[in-house]
Formats: C-alpha cells, structure tokens, sequence
C-alpha cells in the first residue's frame, strides 16, 4: 500500500504531522498538538489530506515504482 505523509516544519523543527495510514494529525510540540486537535475535529481539513493520497500519489505511484527499478 501507499502511505502519505505530510510534515509540517518550522526553523527545522517538525511539529505537526497528516500520516494517511493513521488517517488523522499528530503533533510534537504544544503548538502541534493544539493545531492537531483543532483539525482532526474539522472533517473538512481530514478530507483534504486523505484526498492528497488519491490525487498525488497513486497516479505517480506506478512512474516512480518503475523510475527505481530502471535505476536497479
């Protein structure tokens, strides 16, 4: 399976984290945490990310897929 995962980053630090296999946000630090529960209540933002998975990555999935194996 595909697994997307969008990371959210400020002055290098990753706070705030969409994992699609979860299929909500985690947050690792106070403000990620805040913001993580704010939209995993909003249906909305969760259906923006989940659908980044539909749109994005299966499509390329088979280019990449065999882009490395050409390079194996």
């Amino acid at each position: 399976g595909i697994e997307f995962i969008d990371s959210y980053v400020f002055n290098q630090a990753e706070y705030i984290r969409f994992n699609s296999t979860v299929g909500r946000f985690v947050g690792y630090t106070e403000h990620g945490v805040k913001n993580a529960e704010a939209w995993n209540s909003d249906a909305g933002i969760l259906g923006q990310e989940q659908a980044e998975l539909e749109r994005v990555c299966k499509p390329n999935a088979d280019i990449d897929y065999s882009t490395i194996l050409d390079k194996t």
